[in-house]
């Protein structure tokens, strides 16, 4: 994986983190890594649960939706755990 690859991954992560908190109302107390990392987590789990509810079968345009998708349900997770732990 060169430099680039690593690049693309925290440009497209970041994008993904700022379309997941959109979805998520409330106040989300995380800056640009926080963003950054809720995106690629939130991409690894909607490419996760797009391939077991279609198959896999997708475009470009679906990866970014099932990435938002994924991002803000680990947005929801994790603001309630953060809720519980207080």
């Amino acid at each position: 994986m060169g430099l680039t690859s690593i690049i693309g991954w925290i440009i497209f992560g970041f994008i993904v983190g700022l379309l997941g908190r959109l979805l998520v109302p409330g106040r989300q107390p995380l800056g640009f890594i926080g963003t950054t990392l809720l995106g690629v987590a939130g991409s690894f789990a909607g490419g996760y649960l797009g391939s077991v509810l279609f198959g896999g079968k997708g475009g470009p345009s679906a990866s970014w939706i099932m990435s938002s998708i994924g991002a803000a349900i680990v947005l929801a997770i994790y603001l309630f755990l953060a809720r519980r732990s207080r």
